[in-house]
């Protein structure tokens, strides 16, 4: 579907339930923290254009070259923070301008409003009897309970500056929280993290996932077996564990993608490890395709990567917690740990290859067919259609018409 074709009516659900309900002419905005990269965020942001494809996007800051790339021909709205200096380098440093740059954007000509939140976004005043849905991939982990890693990987002067922005943060951060009308979480845990920090319920709808087509042949026997490791290499995902636990116990790992910390873990990686850098989306589904499995061994909020490797039939090895206890299941689809360290990693690699030939590509497939893109649509309209008949429902509020 093209991002700017009209939304074709959905006469039923691909499980054989019932038709999806049609949502009236409304208005939408979207709000997204920020285009300056493409991960499972802005992923989202894409796939709800395929939903409502007049909606409006703003953000803090866009990268031409992304919104080109990905989004073409949608016209992204930057608030003030994009027309700062340095601002698509350093977004980061105007965090605490972010808070008055969502409350200056004219919204009231939106009836519905749907913040897709992990940097500021929800923190939009709205007309009252228009509906804000709040599409939270997680509170912001780098004022929350990530805070302290966060100021000691940034360092220096940016770590201060963290420190000293935080509370503020923190406190506007919950305030804006009373705004959003219905939460919607990416996974149980984020789920978990609304409601300690905003003391809010949230409706739980995973985000929509790309699982290709099957490809669900095994690899080439006579081809050296490995392991991978694919995503962003910053500190949270805890990338260095895999690196040092191949390295111990001479197994052959293909890190894919770049980060922060490529450089650090080059220099501690042994001989089994290589590093691809930064790969297209082929060369990318290939090495998910052709691992023995793929080792996920950071704590995330939902976790996309290794639900693109169980698409291709690949087992993982993750850190059973957080967003990976939505799809892990263990012995079925992968393997679990519970500590977040060497020893407990290792285990669990000598644990998988123990059963390796066990694991079914087709059943490993089958475990993540429910995060297709399409049940993102219907899930979101459902939603969206009944915040919005509720709404209408309201003493006092206004038809329009």
């Amino acid at each position: 579907m093209s991002l700017r074709e009209p939304l074709r009516p959905v006469s039923g659900r691909e499980d054989g339930g019932s038709p999806l309900p049609a949502l009236p002419p409304i208005r939408v905005a979207i709000v997204h923290y920020w285009f300056v990269n493409w991960r499972g965020g802005e992923r989202v942001v894409r796939e709800l254009l395929e939903i409502f494809p007049a909606a409006e996007i703003f953000t803090h800051v866009a990268d031409p070259d992304v919104v080109r790339q990905w989004l073409p021909g949608v016209t992204v709205r930057e608030t003030f923070i994009g027309r700062l200096p340095f601002a698509r380098r350093l977004y980061r440093l105007f965090l605490i301008l972010m808070p008055k740059a969502l409350e200056d954007l004219d919204m009231q000509a939106y009836d519905l409003i749907i913040s897709s939140e992990s940097g500021p976004a929800k923190g939009i005043i709205k007309r009252p009897d228009a509906v804000h849905l709040c599409y939270c991939h997680s509170p912001m982990r780098y004022i929350w309970d990530q805070s302290a890693a966060y100021k000691r990987e940034l360092g220096g002067v940016r770590g201060l500056v963290l420190g000293w922005m935080a509370p503020l943060l923190r406190i506007w951060d919950v305030t804006s929280a009373a705004r959003v009308d219905r939460f919607i979480a990416n996974s149980r845990f984020v789920a978990q993290r609304i409601e300690s920090y905003y003391g809010r319920q949230s409706d739980v709808i995973a985000p929509p996932v790309d699982l290709g087509s099957p490809s669900l042949t095994p690899p080439t026997p006579s081809a050296e077996p490995y392991y991978v490791l694919a995503g962003e290499l910053v500190g949270y995902k805890r990338a260095d564990l895999a690196v040092a636990v191949a390295t111990r116990l001479r197994r052959r790992l293909v890190v894919v993608g770049s980060g922060d910390q490529l450089r650090a873990l080059r220099a501690v990686a042994g001989d089994t490890v290589e590093f691809t850098g930064r790969v297209n989306d082929t060369e990318f589904r290939s090495w998910l395709a052709g691992a023995r499995a793929l080792l996920f061994p950071g704590l995330e909020d939902f976790g996309i990567v290794p639900v693109e490797a169980m698409g291709s039939g690949t087992p993982i090895i993750a850190y059973a917690r957080g967003g990976a206890c939505d799809y892990l299941v263990d012995g079925v689809n992968g393997v679990g740990f519970q500590t977040q360290d060497e020893d407990s990693l290792a285990r669990a690699i000598l644990r998988f290859e123990a059963v390796e030939a066990d694991f079914d590509r087709q059943v490993v497939r089958s475990t993540v067919e429910r995060f297709s893109a399409e049940r993102f649509r219907q899930e979101i309209v459902r939603l969206a259609h009944d915040e919005l008949a509720r709404r209408t429902l309201l003493p006092g509020a206004i038809p329009r018409g």
